[in-house]
């Protein structure tokens, strides 16, 4: 399928032509809020006997009483389970039960009830078990308030094909009022709330309250279960176990507290678990099996095994010849020290990459938050991108400058794996331990759609990526400060110069619908027209296929 350029792409939206959802559906679910429910329902976490129902109460009391129905129809004439719970200003009234003995891949509609009100009624379904044969999955990322209106997430509330959605991080942003975002959420009205930038644990809340006020967030959550992983703005920009770039203790305080408050307030704001006993709630990974299909591994790759990224500015001068910058790659930056994930978090991925391939299932899947390909920065220069055009005002080492880069062949992001070469083989070594070369990461982070290949250091195929561009959040060379027409230009000479970047965009907001059956994976990139008004349009933008090809994937037109 050939790709479009943003002018196209959106010239074709306006006519109706563009490879389209099915037309939106209504959907059967009720995202509507009330003053008692102002922040919606939501489900998630789910096993195949049970899932995390969610709500929030509106209350200023120190307690309030909440009851709960579960059935098997929305209008709720066939009863599976209720009961009463509590809503407490300990847990910032936020709300969770979790039903237990339920059917696998069963649908459930539950809502809540306090204070006189009745919420939303939310639709759920557990994992599926024994035989399967199709699963639709919605991959999304970086949905930041201030950019614009959460429009792919109603977009995935509408979309048919979808039975459960995986977010691979930034539900949230730290930032202030006057930071990235402001210029545009002070135009639309949609600036960041508190207004500066959160640290303690009230700002968490309040921010998270936010977030869910948003209604393409509320009509999601109440149509689909819900996974998820967290990166970094969910804490702090660009977090390491021991600090992040965004924290400055000197006038922020202790990392450690500003940590445990972010993962407080997630863990009180979405609907997820508590960890097992003997874990942390640092520890935050997950594995889900889908009946005979797919196991789905998540990742923490930020609180509990990554070490510190490096700084491009330190070594910027030292870089100037090629065996410098050799050098520069094979001890910092292949540092085997630096790593990505905990040993705990590699025993799980290797449990569940080993069961999978016993069971024969087709399909193993990797939450992963931030783009694993290789991405090593071609010689932009060279390859008729002009230095004229750069943004202005960056250090060398900055994201903008891609000539500095692109000049030593250095990894385009120092923050994703590309900047922790030496974790990304042990992973990729843990795999092929596990009998698993077939792997498909599903990826956030990067406001870019992608389609990659992923190998080994020795070019041994591992699989496929496959990344979301952001709810909202904007594609890094148009926000850095690129023309459009170089934006566009940058996107080709990344996907031909790069072994690893099949295709790439960065023009578009939307998610990744990814259909799983057992020959094949059908996948949309599927973008929203706007996200600066919450009327829109979706759009295919491309689609892939994708099958197996011996031990691995493949891409099926190569």
């Amino acid at each position: 399928m050939p790709t479009l350029d943003r002018r196209q792409t959106l010239a074709l939206i306006a006519a109706g032509t563009v490879g389209a959802c099915a037309a939106p559906q209504a959907s059967p679910t009720a995202p509507d809020s009330s003053a008692t429910f102002a922040h919606g329902v939501a489900s998630g976490d789910p096993q195949s006997e049970s899932v995390v129902l969610w709500t929030r109460v509106t209350s200023t009391s120190e307690t309030e009483p909440v009851s709960w129905i579960l059935a098997r129809d929305p209008e709720f004439t066939d009863i599976v389970v209720q009961g009463e719970t509590t809503a407490s200003a300990a847990a910032d009234h936020t709300v969770k039960v979790i039903p237990v003995g339920l059917a696998p891949g069963a649908t459930y509609y539950y809502r809540f009830t306090a204070a006189g009100e009745t919420s939303p009624t939310g639709r759920t379904k557990t994992l599926p078990a024994g035989s399967l044969d199709r699963l639709g999955i919605a991959l999304v990322s970086c949905s930041n308030y201030p950019f614009g209106h959460f429009n792919a997430y109603d977009a995935i509330a509408r979309d048919a094909a979808i039975e459960v959605v995986l977010h691979t991080g930034d539900y949230i942003y730290e930032y202030g009022a006057d930071s990235w975002g402001a210029e545009t959420g002070a135009s639309i009205g949609r600036l960041h709330e508190p207004a500066h930038e959160i640290v303690t644990l009230d700002d968490y809340r309040r921010r998270h309250a936010q977030y869910k006020t948003d209604a393409g967030s509320r009509a999601m959550h109440a149509a689909h279960p819900f996974i998820a992983c967290w990166d970094d703005h969910e804490s702090a920009n660009n977090p390491w176990t021991g600090g992040a770039q965004n924290h400055q203790p000197e006038t922020e305080g202790d990392w450690a507290t500003r940590r445990a408050a972010s993962i407080r307030a997630y863990y009180e704001w979405m609907p997820i678990r508590e960890p097992d006993p003997g874990f942390s709630r640092a520890e935050f990974w997950r594995t889900y099996v889908f009946g005979d299909l797919a196991t789905l591994v998540t990742l923490e790759s930020r609180h509990t095994g990554r070490g510190q990224q490096v700084d491009y500015s330190v070594y910027y001068e030292t870089i100037t010849t090629p065996e410098t910058r050799d050098a520069f790659m094979r001890d910092v930056m292949n540092d085997p020290a630096r790593t990505m994930i905990s040993p705990r978090m590699e025993a799980t991925l290797a449990e569940g990459l080993a069961q999978s391939v016993a069971a024969g299932e087709p399909w193993r899947l990797i939450g992963n938050a931030s783009p694993i390909a290789r991405m090593l920065t071609p010689d932009v220069a060279a390859l008729g991108i002009d230095a004229a055009k750069a943004p202005k005002g960056e250090a060398p080492g900055d994201g903008p400058n891609l000539f500095w880069k692109g000049k030593w062949n250095l990894p385009f992001y120092t923050d994703t794996w590309d900047g922790y070469p030496a974790a990304r083989e042990a992973f990729y070594a843990l795999s092929r331990e596990a009998g698993a070369e077939d792997l498909l990461f599903l990826t956030g982070d990067s406001h870019s759609f992608w389609s990659n290949t992923v190998n080994d250091g020795e070019g041994r195929p591992m699989g496929l990526e496959l990344g979301t561009a952001g709810v909202s959040s904007p594609g890094d060379f148009v926000e850095s400060g690129w023309d459009a027409e170089t934006a566009e230009k940058l996107d080709r000479v990344f996907a031909q110069s790069l072994d690893e970047v099949r295709w790439t965009d960065n023009f578009h907001q939307g998610y990744v619908r990814v259909v799983l059956t057992r020959e094949k994976a059908d996948v949309a990139f599927v973008a929203v027209d706007t996200v600066l008004l919450p009327t829109y349009r979706v759009a295919t933008v491309r689609e892939e296929t994708v099958v197996r090809d011996g031990k691995t994937i493949t891409f099926a037109d190569g």
